[in-house]
């Protein structure tokens, strides 16, 4: 069994974490003091009670809390290391391999070909979980007949014959697969779209793949041939059926092991980011596999890098190096209480000491997030990313509820490297740099910066929702603010709010914050779309203070 590392070593998050004092003030809540709390030079003073003095949000908790957030990341497990451009030796090593490339691209289409003529007579007449019409009528599907798996050796070794094409002559292995027996369930760390075919022609797995793989021509139908498990990574009911599935399959030894990807996506192999648990709830024995590419030009990770250029990469080197070393099995907790995390910690440790690598709070999520801002045309995109599986962890803030934040921050107009000073941070929801929003932005500026990346916005929203007196600050908001007849808050009501707050907007600036506040767009702010907005935006329920503590907001201006 791999040694025991402890679980908050694995949960810790690369990005180093700033903890904010508190101390009791005079309305029994609570201020930050540090230097923000100075008045601005133009602004002499500011009276409105604890909701306004140096924590803008005070009024939301009645404990001292810790906040984390700091804003540019020191890693990116997902970056390409590869020079773009390597000089001289480069240019020649392209140009003498140029007319090897082309009988390595004529060797790779000819193995697709014959794998594919075999996989499709294997699969003749073969009911398989692609034919089936529901999750649910997939289960029950037996294992592949004996007769048909010794067809698709011919499929397999047109694999082997594709991994020669690309460059890869030999394989250098360490230790050897255990038996299905005693390990049913393999999980790999993810580089490249090598180590698949690697695994289909070294065990021929039952593989755990998304739905949308189904259909890429001639790939589908050889994944389906591995019986696979279909899975909607963003669907509750679609993954809870997929681990059904690998519990059903990993212990029925007709079926061949079952391989999982725990990463869920592919890094560069310099870190390990944070595994998803599918492989570790059944509570199988697990065998680690890890997998390297040494290389000094050339990086083989499919990180941000394109398909087609990797393939051109490796079509054109002399060889590419691979080394796969099977670890020892690791087997879960003998403590009933030690559920799937820490079967998952285990198993991340045994691989990241192998690797000599940093286990990390990256997931699936942050790749996600990263893609995004480059779809988005952002420079230094690394920057946007937030370690989220820490975020979910410590704050409950899904992916989706991630990306939703993550398109207002881009629309903020971030700088090249991916922060928003406070001008362009009030003046997508219309509003200008006042001395209490000056205040609320300073909440997101730990670093004191005058700007504010992504995770330091994402981990503020998320800190302020999880407050414990935020729902009801919520609801006080909209009882106080609403229309006595309409019984919701429409333009005038939020102006006499904002006035209140001594925040003056201009016509096209109230129509701005009216539209962000107004989630069902029928122009007017019923209670289910502040609370809904006030969820997603948690930090505007600062411009409600004046409300919520009957208090009115006072600025001296010299």
């Amino acid at each position: 069994m791999a040694s025991r590392n402890p679980s908050a070593v694995l949960s810790t998050p690369l990005l180093s974490d700033s903890t904010t004092t508190t101390a009791p003030i005079a309305n029994g809540h609570h201020a930050r003091h540090n230097h923000h709390d100075d008045v601005d030079g133009d602004e002499a003073a500011s009276v409105c009670g604890g909701g306004c003095g140096g924590d803008p949000f005070a009024f939301l908790t009645e404990e001292d809390g810790e906040r984390r957030g700091v804003g540019v990341s020191p890693a990116d497990p997902f970056r390409n290391g590869t020079p773009a451009w390597c000089g001289v030796y480069e240019f020649l090593k392209v140009l003498v391999c140029a007319p090897v490339a082309l009988v390595r691209l004529a060797m790779f289409g000819i193995s697709i070909a014959v794998g594919y003529a075999a996989t499709w007579v294997a699969l003749r007449g073969w009911v398989d979980v692609h034919d089936r019409s529901s999750q649910q009528q997939q289960e029950g599907v037996g294992p592949m007949p004996a007769w048909r798996r010794r067809l698709m050796w011919i499929t397999r070794i047109s694999a082997r014959c594709i991994l020669f094409s690309f460059g890869y002559h030999w394989i250098r292995k360490k230790g050897r697969p255990a038996p299905r027996e005693l390990a049913p369930i393999v999980v790999s760390n993810h580089i490249s779209y090598i180590e698949p075919i690697y695994f289909f022609y070294e065990l021929f797995p039952t593989i755990v793949s998304s739905d949308s793989h189904d259909s890429i021509p001639f790939v589908g139908t050889i994944i389906r041939a591995m019986q696979v498990i279909y899975v909607d990574r963003f669907s509750p009911a679609s993954r809870k059926a997929a681990v059904n599935e690998i519990k059903r399959k990993a212990a029925c030894n007709s079926f061949p092991r079952v391989l999982l990807f725990p990463e869920g996506t592919t890094t560069n192999g310099r870190f390990l980011i944070s595994f998803q648990h599918g492989a570790f709830i059944p509570g199988y024995p697990v065998q680690p596999v890890i997998v390297r590419y040494p290389h000094v030009h050339f990086d083989q990770s499919w990180g941000n890098i394109s398909l087609g250029k990797l393939m051109f990469k490796m079509f054109t080197q002399f060889h590419n190096f691979m080394e796969v070393e099977y670890l020892p099995v690791v087997y879960p907790p003998e403590i009933k209480q030690e559920n799937a995390l820490h079967f998952s910690e285990n198993t991340s440790y045994a691989m990241a000491h192998a690797l000599n690598v940093i286990p990390t709070s990256y997931s699936y999520g942050d790749s996600m997030i990263m893609a995004r801002a480059v779809e988005a045309g952002k420079v230094n995109c690394s920057n946007y990313m937030v370690e989220m599986a820490w975020v979910k962890e410590t704050y409950g803030v899904s992916t989706s509820e991630a990306m939703a934040l993550l398109e207002h921050f881009l629309a903020m107009n971030p700088d090249k490297d991916g922060r928003v000073n406070a001008q362009n941070f009030w003046a997508y929801f219309g509003l200008n740099c006042t001395h209490l929003c000056k205040k609320v932005f300073r909440y997101f500026d730990f670093e004191a910066k005058e700007s504010i990346t992504f995770r330091q916005f994402l981990v503020g929203c998320a800190h302020l929702r999880k407050q414990p007196l935020f729902q009801d600050a919520c609801q006080t908001a909209f009882e106080k603010c609403k229309h006595p007849v309409t019984s919701d808050i429409g333009r005038d009501q939020l102006a006499d709010v904002l006035q209140s707050s001594m925040l003056q907007l201009t016509d096209d600036g109230m129509m701005k914050l009216f539209d962000k506040l107004d989630v069902d767009d029928d122009d007017r702010i019923g209670k289910d779309d502040l609370m809904a907005s006030l969820a997603k935006l948690p930090f505007m329920i600062a411009l409600f203070v004046g409300r919520i503590n009957g208090e009115v907001y006072i600025e001296i201006v010299e």
